[in-house]
């Protein structure tokens, strides 16, 4: 019976790719619609893929247009070739505003730019144009059963956002502890990732790497100028310690706060002017 059951169904897969290789060499538009529509149907993407490629030209300005374009488009999103995918939606979009199928190709081509945004370490051009993409459908959109989904993806790529730019600045005060040259940028880019990010998660160790950075910075000026960067980490630390009352960092940034204090006391006060 197994055997039967195998052979039937060796025979049905050799007649469908007989049919589908027969259909693909023949010039006639027709056939590969038929076919390219019922492998779609059933889930053989690839080669849908492969048919919609050669007769989507074929449509343009016609009726079937509409539905050729975003069927192309949909095979490649589920055989995630996701750049020519995001690209077609976005033709798929500017063609045909008016579709039923509109919101669904705008979500799906976010989706796309979404699932090729890399780790936060790497360029993040790719989650520039998914957010761009998230933000439009959204607005657009705010019915949609897939406003949520879209909320989701845009609040993890913002979060990562996030994460890159702090990484960046945690980095620079990192090696602002070997070469002081990179503790300026460190508080440049920490300020700026406070602006940009008030509400983010790693506000508080932002807060507290700046004022570390600050501090730093303070340690080692000339003598006249320890009294104004000084002065620039304390309101870092009054920062920190009125947005953060019971901040983890208590410990580490009151000690740098003594050490702040010690080192302006011992600054001769003709040099600190």
């Amino acid at each position: 019976m197994r055997t039967a059951l195998f052979l039937l169904a060796l025979t049905i897969s050799l007649a469908s790719c007989s049919e589908y290789q027969r259909v693909l060499k023949n010039e006639e538009v027709k056939p590969k619609y038929e076919l390219a529509q019922r492998l779609y149907e059933e889930g053989d993407y690839k080669r849908s893929n492969r048919l919609f490629e050669q007769i989507a030209p074929k449509y343009v300005g016609k009726p079937q247009g509409e539905r050729v374009m975003f069927f192309l488009s949909d095979t490649y999103f589920q055989t995630k070739n996701y750049s020519m995918a995001g690209y077609q939606f976005e033709r798929f979009v500017k063609s045909y505003p008016q579709s039923d199928k509109a919101a669904r190709a705008s979500f799906l081509g976010a989706k796309c730019y979404f699932m090729l945004s890399p780790e936060h370490t790497l360029d993040q051009t790719d989650t520039d144009k998914a957010l761009s993409k998230l933000q439009t459908f959204i607005n657009l959109y705010p019915e949609s059963e897939y406003f949520k989904e879209a909320n989701q993806m845009a609040s993890e790529l913002t979060t990562k956002k996030e994460r890159k730019a702090y990484s960046i600045a945690k980095q620079f005060n990192k090696l602002g502890e070997f070469d002081l040259s990179f503790l300026v940028p460190a508080i440049s880019a920490f300020d700026n990732f406070l602006t940009d990010y008030p509400g983010s998660i790693y506000t508080e160790e932002a807060m507290y790497y700046k004022f570390e950075s600050a501090t730093m910075y303070g340690m080692n000026s000339a003598n006249w100028l320890k009294e104004a960067r000084f002065g620039e980490a304390k309101k870092a630390y009054d920062r920190l310690m009125k947005q953060y009352p019971e901040t983890k960092f208590t410990k580490k940034a009151n000690n740098l706060l003594e050490k702040i204090e010690k080192e302006l006391q011992d600054v001769p006060a003709k040099e600190a002017k």
